[in-house]
């Protein structure tokens, strides 16, 4: 059963996102609002993973579930991003476990309730 959710804005081809703990909005419907997003990772109780500000600004507003991971590296060669990821991903995945939204920038992580 999946556990993240991860948003168009991110790689499809990623190898650390396979397998049963993560789906991506493509499999689903690419189309989706922000909205259609949040409520079925609500529903689902999937932390979504996004470059997008809102996903971050509405958890804010609204409060969890879903949980929001909220990768703001900037912009980066694809190479780059997987290497970067891969290396933190376990540091990331342990933040998101504690709080609902979870800020990964170049330099530092930090973790919201």
């Amino acid at each position: 059963m999946p556990k993240y959710l991860i948003d168009v804005n991110l790689p499809y081809h990623f190898s650390l996102w396979e397998g049963d703990d993560y789906v991506h909005v493509k499999d689903i419907d690419d189309q989706w609002s922000d909205t259609q997003i949040w409520n079925y990772a609500r529903e689902r109780d999937l932390t979504i993973i996004t470059k997008d500000t809102d996903f971050s600004d509405r958890i804010l507003l609204v409060g969890p579930p879903p949980r929001v991971i909220h990768i703001r590296l900037g912009n980066m060669r694809m190479q780059a991003f997987h290497q970067e990821i891969s290396r933190i991903w376990d540091e990331i995945v342990d933040l998101s476990k504690q709080y609902s939204l979870v800020r990964v920038f170049s330099d530092h992580m930090e973790g919201i309730e």
